[in-house]
Order: C-alpha cells, then structure tokens, then sequence
C-alpha cells in the first residue's frame, strides 16, 4: 500500500523519525515516564481515504436508567455532606488479529491440558492482573469470527476462531469494538455470527450490527457505583469491500459529523462518559497521519467525546492530551503473529484510564496510564505484560534485556509528542 512520509519529531533526548525504528533499539535510550496527578490486519490494507459517508449510531445499550445524583440535604432539608464523588477506570488496548499460528498454538495448549479445540487462556494470562483493575476494560476484535468448528481462515479475509472470547472474558475484558477495515471480510453472515459470539461470551459491542435498530441503540455500560459509559466505533474502511444495499448500518465508517451526532446522543441517553474507538491511521507508520491529528482535535472539542483509543496501524503510536482530554492514536497489536512479523508489530500498549466526578456526572481524567506489551513468539506465543514480567526476580538476563529494550522502544513511540510531559505514567 502507499505510504506517508515519515515524519521527523522532537524526541527528549534528540531528534529521531519514526523510521529510525532500528536506531531506537540500537541506543537504548531511557525516557523516565513521570506521573503527575490530573495532568493526565494485514500490511496489505489499504491506505485511508477522505471519509464522506455518514452511518448511523451503534449498537447495544445494557441499562436504560439513569445514574442518581450524590444526595446534598438530609431528610430535615438541612445541609449535610456531599456524597463521596466518584471514580472509573476505562483499559483500551490493541488489535486481536488472530492469525494461523495463534490459533495452531492456542489448540496446542488445550492439547497440553488434556483438552480438544483450542485454548487461547495460556496466552492471555500475563495480563490478567492489570486488566482486572480496570472498571470498564475493552478489546479491539480486528476480525470476523467464525463458528466453534471452523473452517478458520487468516489474512486477508479473516474468519477467526471464537474460542479467544474465552481468555478475553476470564482476563476481565466487559465489551469489544467490531468496527475495523476486516469488518465485512466475511459479509453479514460474518457480522452477524461475530456479534452472536460475543453476546454469547457475555460481551458488549459496538462497531458492526445485525438491524438498523440494533445500530440505532447507544451502548453504555454502567459500572458497579452506577457511572454510564458509552461506547462508540468507527473505521476508516472495509478494505474496498462496499456496505451492502440496503444495510448502510452494517458497520461503522468514520465521518466526523456522524459521530458528534452519536457522542450526543450518547450523553443525551444518560452516558457520564463517551470513549471513542477509532480504526485509522497509515499502516507501521510511528506518527500519527495530518488526518489523525486534524480529527482528534475535532473530535476532542467536542464535550461528549472524553477518550479516542486507535487501532489499525498495527504498531504503537503516540499519546496525545488535547483540551484535557487524551487520545491514544494507535495502540498497535495485542496478540498477532504475521506471516512476516517484524519487532514493531509485536509491540502493544494498553491505556488505563482514570476519570473522577468533579461535580454530578461531570468527569475529568484524574490518572493516564499505558501499559506496554510483547507478543513473545517463542518458545511459546504469549502476550507479556512488561513491567509485570521485569518485576520477576527468576526472569533470564537475556530475557530481560529484550524486554527492557522493547520497553525503551514503546515509550520514545509513545511520547513523541510529549505525552509524559503532560502527564502520562508508562509502565
């Protein structure tokens, strides 16, 4: 596909493109992320193009009633102390782009259980403890899903097993977007088995629907102390595969003015929160494109949008606080393995993000986090949470150092344009 040139960027300790990818490991340079509170699948898909279709809403909402406001008077009518305010805390994190050698690993870890099928819960289990803090934690499923049995099928038109729903669920993922250039590589048939798996799995989505009326209905979770949020997702294409007639719902394109339309909606429906997911951006590019950059400001000005988390790059690109809000542009891949894998394209970030009531149901981010993962390929493939990993004292030195380096690496990505500086903790 065509690429963008990539572009040249102030880092902390130089200048260095984002091409310079070998150059970063090379160096090992160390940026120290620094917290400071309320501060803050394919090579093949095609490059996005000026988005101009407007598509309705999305899918699925799970509770119809609206969150209490904290008490401010006693039963005599006098003042009394305000309710406590409240907290959430949103995970997003990268592509489930399932390819042959995931699912050939994942039936040889049920064959090592004594189990037939497959069993993706080995490879997911490293981040189950940073997942599980999160109040609202959700997946980017990259790719239709095809029936228990099969048959499954890799790039480029994916049919994916949908035992990972299984590993997804026991590490405390609650919802994932469907919204992706693979969205229709298997037509509504696959739509609509895609969101039948999850819904069996128990979890919500949004992105993709099976009627104009499932499309129609905001989803927005409301979390254990009662905040609602909502969940919006878009991509910038189907890899040139056209929305069928007479089912323009089917999934999400992006188009700026449709999803303003939907963030208010949202809010109007009761969301205390709006996280925007957004499938964009020029394949292994570092930097986000000028179409990424004049989006998020758009979108970001808004006061019903409060989180974008991007996808699609397949490599991790950087955080970005814009009007107090933060927009991840890519958070590269979760779990992967491309017939030509390259380090980049193993690398992930999970955002975790914290939002705290300021007055009832008003919200700003108090904690932004990114938590970096490794795709390990060998001897087994396992998702690695990194700053879990390292804290192993019995981890091998050769270990180690690959992981430090890869760590080193997805911070000068992700704070290209000074995301620690205004308050980003990298762990």
């Amino acid at each position: 596909m065509q690429r963008m040139p990539t572009n040249t960027v102030q880092w902390a300790l130089g200048d260095l493109s984002a091409g310079n990818v070998a150059a970063v490991r090379r160096a090992g340079l160390t940026i120290v992320a620094v917290a400071a509170l309320l501060a803050g699948c394919s090579s093949s898909s095609p490059k996005p193009s000026q988005r101009t279709s407007s598509i309705p809403t999305i899918a699925l909402s799970n509770d119809p009633s609206a969150t209490p406001e904290p008490s401010t008077s006693n039963a005599s009518g006098t003042a009394s102390t305000p309710a406590a305010l409240r907290t959430v805390t949103v995970l997003g994190s990268g592509d489930v782009l399932i390819h042959p050698p995931l699912w050939e690993q994942a039936h040889a870890d049920a064959l090592a259980e004594g189990k037939s099928g497959y069993d993706f819960g080995p490879m997911y289990e490293s981040i189950k403890p940073d997942v599980m803090q999160a109040d609202l934690a959700t997946c980017e499923m990259e790719t239709p899903l095809a029936p228990p049995q099969g048959p499954f099928v890799g790039w480029p038109n994916f049919n994916a097993p949908p035992q990972v729903l299984s590993a997804l669920t026991n590490v405390g993922y609650k919802s994932c977007t469907t919204a992706s250039n693979h969205s229709l590589d298997q037509s509504y048939s696959g739509v609509k088995r895609t969101l039948d798996e999850l819904d069996a799995a128990g979890l919500k989505h949004t992105g993709s629907a099976r009627s104009a009326a499932e499309a129609a209905r905001p989803l927005i979770i409301t979390t254990a102390n009662g905040i609602r949020v909502a969940q919006l997702a878009y991509a910038f294409g189907f890899n040139g595969i056209p929305l069928p007639a007479g089912k323009p719902w089917l999934a999400n394109e992006i188009d700026i003015a449709a999803i303003l339309a939907a963030a208010k909606r949202a809010k109007q429906a009761g969301a205390d929160i709006v996280v925007l997911s957004l499938h964009w951006g020029t394949e292994y590019d570092h930097l986000a494109t000028q179409e990424q950059l004049d989006e998020a400001h758009a979108l970001l000005r808004s006061p019903n949008i409060d989180l974008i988390l991007g996808d699609h790059a397949h490599v991790v690109q950087p955080a970005q606080k814009i009007d107090g809000k933060w927009v991840f542009y890519c958070m590269g891949n979760q779990i992967s393995r491309h017939a030509d894998p390259i380090a980049e394209s193993r690398e992930g970030v999970m955002p975790r993000v914290t939002f705290t009531e300021t007055s009832p149901h008003h919200f700003v981010v108090s904690r932004a986090e990114a938590i970096a993962t490794w795709m390990q390929d060998s001897p087994k493939l396992r998702l690695v949470d990194i700053h879990l990993a390292l804290a192993e004292t019995s981890l091998a030195q050769a270990q180690r150092n690959e992981y430090e380096t890869t760590h080193r690496a997805i911070v000068n990505y992700l704070n290209a344009y000074g995301a620690t500086r205004d308050g980003l903790v990298i762990r």
